[in-house]
């Protein structure tokens, strides 16, 4: 229910129609002026207007907003109560999951299950199940989606009961789009309405989305970032978001792109930029006369890589470009309108010239952007094009020292001869690389391009760079060029509406000739699922010890992400996509060098081929409103295989034991109706010892199962063949696989262990080098806590909650570490384990930790947010060392999610008291 206070209210007509809001400027009346403040924390102010109830929102927390603007931060905590949740397939599941297990739950303490319902609209949308097992061809799309359908049918038949068991819960079939482009394109509306007691209200639309990239939507104007799935559970079952008023970063853009830059190289400058400036935690928005020759597509490709640069947010106001974009995507009429009417009438209208007031800004001139990169690892890493190769070479001979110059695209050893693998290998660095594959005999070097994949919503939302990928492949072809054979193409778009503007501009045709066929619609590649390389070429590179690439269009790059096999993976714009898989490889400098030759044997330079500013403009033309109504105005349907998949009509799920997809969780075993007191943690064991930057890919299960992994032999053990694997994110409703594949990655790096890469740690009562969840296991045989300690930025990356879940599961009690991560923070809190943080000047390495010391963490029972609890630390040889640490449990409420042992419980006994 909305607050009450007519004082606050005011009324707004549009086209006939009457609606009420809550009035920034009466507001501001009485809790002093806001004209400076940011378009974000405006949004937070409305939302604090609206929910006024004297306890998760109070007149103390309306006027911190508002005073905010004296130092540009605050520290106080306030509820957020979004307007709407987000779910993708891999974080759905296993949160719908839990709203099953929930109903289980509260029907054995006595309650009703169908008070387990979102209160607020959730949408999840099925995008990231597809693979790439099929390419290159005419029929790819067709194949991988029978393949999918197979794979998935547990899940589906999961998600199709969810749909009809939940109230306010929508599903969007697979084969749709990627959910930040359908968010875009159709969900998002950037001023929501709602009736309540007989009257209309207008407010902004706001929502959270268990997927990181939920900021793309930041472009339309509407605020909504990443949190982890059990942070949008409470959401969706009526809980306020629990933050602190954030700092904002103001990021002024001026000029305009050259001739031949594209949005891409535009948004890896940004995300060098403010990961320098340093943002995490905090906010970004945009302003600046740029933002009037800024399309809107373009926007929201700066917006999708917030989690990139590292912001919760990276918000662009709302202004002429963003009625244009609602008019083109096929919005009626009377909601642009009132988004018009509304955002002018509130101040969150863009206005020339204006300057908010920022905790820091930033300032890009757009005409100073060149074409760029970003890897091999991270991509905040830019790499101007121009400087690729060289830029590979020095990676190269850092990797491979006894590899001394370039001859010709090949790397030879110091004694001239063609080198295959790393120093010390045990292959003759004399025998031949050549590989047979599909009729063809062709030598594979280090440097080769074996993936060029066209894929995720940070690129193929956008049709300026898509239709210049359609542009430079007609360009390329008319010349005679073809794809390398080495190279895995693949084209997956973010909505259908990409295949009907390709289809019109009659570039589709060039792209399917040079191997970029439709192979699905959703993440593929950038997720992990770029399917299985072919055989020849993945004996090549495994036998060889190569050092390959990817180019892929996508927003994240991390180790181990894009396929096992591949060390260096590159971001890159989807036209650049399309020129690296003409020339192979990354040892070719695409600036300077040809990508091949024409029909009369004659050079063919990238300059050749790529599209003018106003051929792709022109192509732009073609995108049609009608492609966007067409391919939305059945959007929840889904094919007749969706239709078909029969689920019984029950309020608590089925379950069944024989599922290797969906097995109801261990959370509630034993819960009671109120919470045990909390408990210091006494005489812990280490479980492994981490770097800098570990991220939720090292953490969470994601990517392929291995065979010879613990969740690969408990597969087998259930009768499933290695090939009929699927992926971990396709199994994140089991949490038995998932736990088994908690700090499995295969790039992960134990401290604890010298020179081992993968999940395995030391069992320090014998010594002995295992699997971490098998050590787990030993451990939980004896009631041993175990903690977890590493460096910065512990959990960076995705909103992966498995990240945390499966790190409860294995007994862990809390992690040390020397920063965190917003999100996997939150999301330990949410699972019931604490974070804690070193005091400056003290981490692992000051420390001399190795692994085999006791830890005790004294303070837990009285402690308060933010406060220093006490660590002992019991040596192998005695000694003890007395450190002090600070609880990462910021505010009162998480302490609160904490008490009860986690935010569901939490949630979960509220309800049973409702």
């Amino acid at each position: 229910m909305f607050n009450k206070n007519d004082a606050l209210q005011s009324t707004l007509a549009v086209n006939g129609q009457t609606f009420h809001y809550y009035s920034l400027s009466k507001a501001a009346e009485q809790f002093g002026n806001i004209d400076k403040l940011p378009n974000t924390l405006k949004i937070l102010l409305e939302n604090q207007l609206r929910f006024q109830d004297g306890e998760t929102a109070t007149d103390a927390d309306i006027q911190a907003l508002v005073d905010w603007q004296k130092d540009a931060r605050s520290d106080r905590e306030i509820g957020y109560r979004p307007a709407r949740v987000l779910m993708q397939d891999f974080t759905g599941v296993p949160g719908a999951v839990d709203l099953a297990s929930m109903r289980d739950a509260i029907a054995k303490l006595g309650g009703d299950p169908n008070k387990i319902n979102p209160l607020s609209p959730v949408d999840l949308v099925i995008d990231h199940s597809v693979m790439v097992d099929h390419f290159g061809d005419d029929s790819a799309f067709k194949d991988n989606v029978a393949i999918e359908m197979e794979r998935n049918q547990e899940r589906y038949e999961f998600l199709r009961w969810t749909q009809k068991a939940f109230n306010n819960f929508r599903v969007v079939p697979p084969g749709t789009g990627i959910c930040h482009q359908v968010n875009l394109e159709y969900l998002g509306k950037t001023v929501f309405t709602q009736a309540s007691d007989d009257q209309t209200y207008a407010f902004p639309d706001t929502l959270v989305g268990t997927d990181s990239h939920t900021t793309m939507i930041n472009g339309l104007g509407v605020l909504g970032w990443g949190v982890g799935g059990i942070e949008a559970e409470a959401a969706m079952l009526g809980q306020p978001v629990s933050m602190l008023i954030p700092e904002v970063v103001g990021f002024k853009l001026t000029g305009k792109l050259k001739e031949g830059i594209t949005a891409t190289d535009l948004v890896l400058t940004v995300v060098q930029m403010l990961r320098k400036l340093g943002v995490v935690g905090k906010f970004v928005e945009f302003y600046g006369d740029g933002l009037k020759d800024l399309p809107l597509a373009d926007r929201a490709t700066i917006a999708n890589m917030a989690p990139e640069y590292g912001a919760t947010c990276g918000f662009f106001p709302v202004d002429e470009e963003t009625l244009n974009y609602l008019r083109l995507t096929g919005r009626d009429d009377d909601q642009v309108a009132l988004v018009e009417a509304y955002s002018k009438a509130q101040g969150l209208w863009r206005e020339p010239g204006h300057e908010p007031i920022f905790t820091d800004s930033l300032h890009l001139d757009m005409g100073e952007v060149e074409s760029s990169l970003a890897g091999p690892k991270r991509p905040q890493d830019r790499v101007a094009l121009r400087d690729m190769k060289t830029n590979f070479e020095k990676l190269l001979s850092d990797s491979l020292p006894n590899i001394s110059l370039v001859e010709e695209g090949k790397w030879l050893s110091e004694g001239g001869d063609t080198a295959v693998g790393a120093e010390n290998s045990h292959h003759d660095s004399t025998q031949t690389l050549d590989v047979d594959y599909k009729g063809e005999r062709f030598p594979l070097n280090h440097g080769a391009v074996v993936i060029a994949a066209i894929t995720s919503c940070t690129n193929t939302s956008n049709p300026s760079v898509m239709l210049a990928a359609g542009l430079l492949a007609k360009k390329a072809r008319e010349k005679g060029l073809m794809s390398k054979p080495w190279v895995k193409t693949s084209l997956a778009p973010g909505s259908k509406v990409v295949t009907d503007y390709l289809d019109a501009s009659g570039t589709q045709n060039y792209l399917n000739e040079l191997g970029f066929n439709l192979v699905g619609y959703g993440c593929t590649t950038c997720i992990g699922n770029s399917g299985p390389l072919p055989d020849p070429i993945n004996a090549a590179i495994r036998n060889n010890d190569l050092t390959v690439g990817a180019v892929l269009s996508g927003n994240r790059n991390f180790e181990g992400r894009i396929h096992p096999l591949i060390k260096t993976n590159w971001l890159a714009s989807p036209p650049l996509v399309v020129a690296y898989a003409l020339a192979g490889s990354l040892l070719t400098d695409i600036t300077t060098d040809s990508l091949g030759t024409d029909k009369a044997g004659n050079p063919v330079f990238l300059k050749d081929i790529w599209p003018s500013q106003k051929e792709i403009a022109d192509a732009v033309e073609q995108v049609k409103t009608e492609m966007y109504r067409k391919e939305y105005a059945e959007v929840f349907d889904g094919d007749a295989h969706w239709q078909s998949i029969q689920v019984p009509q029950s309020n608590t799920y089925a379950w069944s034991k024989d599922s290797t997809y969906i097995q109801h969780p261990p959370f509630f075993e034993g819960m009671e109706s109120e919470p045990a007191p909390l408990q210091d943690i006494k005489d812990a064991h280490m479980l492994a010892k981490f770097s800098d930057s570990v991220t939720t890919d090292h953490i969470s299960p994601a990517g392929n199962i291995k065979a010879d992994s613990p969740a690969g032999k408990y597969l087998q053990a259930k009768g499933i063949k290695p090939e009929d694997f699927n992926s971990y994110g396709s199994r994140r409703g089991n949490h038995e696989v998932m736990m088994r594949g908690t700090f499995a990655n295969v790039r992960i790096r134990n401290e604890m262990l010298e020179n081992v890469e993968g999940g395995y740690t030391r069992y320090i009562p014998t010594g002995e080098q295992m699997a971490i969840y098998d050590a787990a296991m030993k451990y939980a045989e004896t009631n041993t806590p175990l903690v977890v300690v590493a460096g910065k930025e512990y959990g960076t990356g995705s909103s992966r909650d498995w990240a945390a879940k499966g790190t409860r599961l294995l007994g862990v009690k809390a992690v040390i570490a020397e920063s965190f991560e917003r999100i996997h923070r939150s999301n330990l809190i949410g699972m019931g384990v604490l974070p804690l943080q070193f005091v400056e000047g003290e981490d692992r390495n000051t420390l001399n930790l190795t692994g085999e010391e006791k830890i005790s963490i004294t303070g837990v029972a009285n402690m308060k947010p933010g406060g220093m609890l006490d660590v002992s630390i019991t040596y192998p040889d005695g000694a003890v060392a007395q450190v002090s640490a600070k609880s990462r449990i910021d505010t009162a409420n998480e302490l609160d999610y904490f008490r009860h042992d986690g935010i569901l419980h939490y949630v979960l006994r509220s309800l049973m008291k409702s």
